[in-house]
């Protein structure tokens, strides 16, 4: 299990748009579980509408758990996105 903390840059939080292509990304990430954890509230990135849920806003610090697979590959893989995009 890999995890990492990363805080919300983007002024709109994590919105629909950013979500999905997280979703997808991860999707395709072979045998690799990503959940995120805001407050003690966690979902899986791929499930979309529980992502969403979770409210994630600007300057909010969140922890990404990667499980399963290549989990170094995947952990960077994902924060190489959250660093480009949020």
């Amino acid at each position: 299990m890999k995890k990492f903390t990363y805080t919300i840059k983007d002024a709109l939080g994590i919105h629909a748009r950013p979500a999905g292509n997280l979703a997808k990304l991860v999707k395709g990430l072979s045998g690799s579980v990503v959940t995120v954890d805001k407050g003690g509230r966690s979902a899986d990135v791929t499930k979309l509408m529980k992502l969403m849920s979770l409210g994630i806003k600007c300057g909010d610090t969140v922890t990404f758990t990667v499980e399963g697979g290549d989990e170094e590959a995947a952990a960077k893989t994902v924060l190489d996105f959250m660093t480009e995009n949020l």
